[in-house]
């Protein structure tokens, strides 16, 4: 175990969009309290943009985990697709009130810790990244999933899921910090033995990941990141937020290699004075 007391370098944290499968997010960053580590500035996609403003406002992972559990319900019934735009606008009003009650600050000038949220301009086809003002109209527009959520108004431009753009935003870190940690949380699929054609709500969904698989293999090709972690999340669907104790539990063995990797990096990292 490193001593937290030596002085270290700025760490990037970047969390992945991936729905569900994000919840493992919790698991690594409990992890990371573990440790006595935190980043100096973090940035999220979706889930990632969430949990990554939790974070950034001075929760713990034990704390975020806790929210979870205790509002576990209501969450699943945020989640439920349908169509319908009276649907969507109900539950981005509920979405606000829950954030309205947990979350410990509302602007990002107030955040303990710097963080980029990434969104997608839906005319234009581009990365936005979010900074400044309210912290809650840019979570949503960074988790406005199709068919889940509507889209979000914000700054003249209409904001969708920054997964479109980028998935796993580590990009955003790499140039301000000394070691840059990357969570993906996109997970693996394998087909069914009764019948391996997908139903249209599937399909949809799992063509969105792989074109975000996509994206995230270039960047790691072109700039990788000092610690990449990619869990197996196999079969859980973007949804799945009923399975939230298989998906944090079920990251125990890539938690522990997540850790040794990490002190490995952190002790060749360490300025002594």
């Amino acid at each position: 175990m490193f001593d937290p007391s030596r002085r270290l370098k700025k760490i990037g944290l970047a969390l992945g969009g991936g729905g569900a499968k994000g919840l493992c997010h919790l698991a690594f960053i409990k992890a990371l309290d573990e440790l006595g580590v935190r980043p100096k500035i973090i940035a999220g996609t979706s889930i990632g943009a969430i949990i990554g403003s939790f974070y950034a406002a001075g929760l713990s992972g034990q704390e975020m985990e806790d929210i979870l559990r205790r509002n576990l319900r209501d969450i699943r019934r945020m989640m439920d697709v349908s169509l319908l735009p009276r649907s969507a606008a109900k539950r981005a009003k509920t979405l606000d009130e829950f954030f309205q009650r947990h979350l410990p600050v509302h602007r990002f000038e107030e955040l303990q810790i710097p963080l980029n949220v990434v969104a997608t301009d839906f005319w234009n086809y581009r990365q936005v990244v979010l900074d400044k003002g309210d912290i809650i109209p840019a979570i949503r527009a960074s988790m406005a999933m199709a068919a889940v959520f509507e889209p979000v108004r914000l700054n003249g431009m209409v904001l969708v899921d920054g997964g479109g753009v980028n998935p796993l935003p580590y990009d955003l870190v790499q140039d301000r910090c000394d070691l840059t940690i990357a969570i993906d949380v996109s997970g693996q699929k394998t087909p069914p033995e009764h019948d391996p054609v997908p139903n249209v709500f599937e399909n949809l969904m799992t063509t969105y990941t792989i074109m975000q698989s996509a994206i995230v293999r270039g960047k790691l090709a072109f700039s990788p990141p000092d610690i990449y972690v990619k869990p197996k999340l196999t079969n859980v669907r973007a949804l799945d937020f009923h399975r939230c104790d298989e998906i944090i539990e079920g990251v125990a063995d890539d938690v522990e290699i997540f850790k040794q990797e990490l002190e490995k990096k952190l002790k060749k990292r360490f300025w002594l004075f």
